[in-house]
């Protein structure tokens, strides 16, 4: 299931229309109270959030999700009309796994969609494996990341990104290796997008971030001894 929580109502019924005509469960949302209420029957595999809202912006709706275990992991695309880079770093910064701004062609938003499904699913269906370095634990069966013992609220992506680095412990990858691993494409070559998730994640790994270390000029690699 797909929520479309947009308060212009020709982009929110195209949208819904489009998915469901591409055999995809989709329900519309004009306002965040509705959006709230039927988040309290069901959550859904994937979120297209506006930022630009009545009662409540979307990035504060974001936030909220975010900071919620039951929905940390949800996979999140802002829909804006906003286009500028500082909008699109605030986004990710506060967790977004992907932006797209209008307007903007369908089969790209269906590209999007389809490709942080299948990173979901991936995610959901990987190995169990656990891996501790450091202060750093990493559970893939209970989908969990500590910090010397503090449980951490990762997005898909960040945790994709960690989980990616620490099975590949001092391989270096590229910021363009990364957008295609973690995005599932090309991501119209914006690299920045890699940095700002690196950021944050480190950030969130409070003393464990520094196990994930940046090789100037070409990308970022695990080390199991920084």
């Amino acid at each position: 299931m797909i929520y479309c929580l947009e308060d212009d109502s020709s982009i929110r019924e195209m949208i819904v229309y489009t998915l469901q005509s591409y055999g995809m469960e989709a329900k519309g949302y004009e306002r965040p109270s509705a959006f709230w209420k039927a988040m309290e029957s069901a959550a859904p595999d994937l979120l297209l959030l506006d930022i630009m809202l009545p009662e409540e912006d979307g990035l504060s709706i974001l936030k909220r999700l975010r900071a919620n275990t039951a929905t940390a992991q949800m996979p999140i695309l802002l829909l804006t009309a906003k286009g500028s880079e500082y909008d699109k770093v605030v986004g990710l910064d506060s967790g977004a796994d992907d932006y797209l701004a209008k307007p903007f062609g369908i089969m790209e938003l269906l590209a999007r969609i389809r490709a942080l499904l299948r990173r979901s699913e991936k995610t959901s269906e990987s190995k169990q494996q656990e891996y501790s370095v450091g202060s750093l634990y990493l559970n893939t069966a209970r989908h969990i990341v500590t910090d010397s013992g503090r449980e951490v609220s990762l997005t898909n992506k960040e945790y994709n990104l960690l989980l990616l680095l620490i099975e590949h412990p001092g391989i270096v990858f590229t910021r363009d290796q990364l957008l295609d691993r973690i995005w599932g494409y090309s991501f119209d070559g914006e690299s920045r997008t890699v940095d700002v998730h690196v950021r944050t994640l480190r950030q969130k790994l409070g003393g464990s971030g520094d196990l994930i270390e940046t090789v100037r000029g070409i990308g970022y690699k695990f080390n199991e001894n920084p």
